[in-house]
């Protein structure tokens, strides 16, 4: 049972990881559709990119500490990129720069979209094979 409860809350910690980098997404398309002033676009992203980081490092130690050792591989590549970006001080969006990085950022939000998308279909076939097992 406690196991179950493992794989609800990391259902329920990806859900909120899809949540952010959607958002992230949406705030990119509204600067390229000219919808939103960069400055706006730029303080909304850089406001969840934090918490998104914090929420991923968050969900592979709580894989670790409830023993799950594949899931916990999978989230390396990501938790690294994300400590990479972070030591590099690219993680933050610049007001003056965000037009020349526009496709790369939205190329990289969507890579982690479907990483994230990815991660969540293994969580929820574990949470049902966990809970057919009982």
């Amino acid at each position: 049972m406690a196991d179950l409860f493992a794989w609800l809350i990391s259902f329920f910690l990806l859900i909120v990881l899809l949540v952010l980098v959607t958002f992230q997404l949406m705030c990119l398309a509204d600067l390229e559709f000219d919808y939103i002033n960069p400055y706006d676009s730029s303080t909304r992203i850089n406001r969840v990119v934090m918490p998104e980081f914090i929420t991923q490092a968050v969900l592979f130690c709580f894989y670790l500490a409830s023993r799950h050792w594949i899931m916990a591989l999978f989230c390396i590549p990501c938790l690294l990129f994300n400590i990479r970006l972070y030591r590099r001080r690219m993680h933050l969006i610049d007001v003056t720069e965000i037009f020349n990085m526009l496709s790369w950022e939205k190329k990289h939000r969507l890579i982690k979209l479907f990483y994230l998308v990815f991660t969540l279909f293994l969580s929820v076939f574990w949470m049902i094979y966990t809970s057919l097992d009982q």
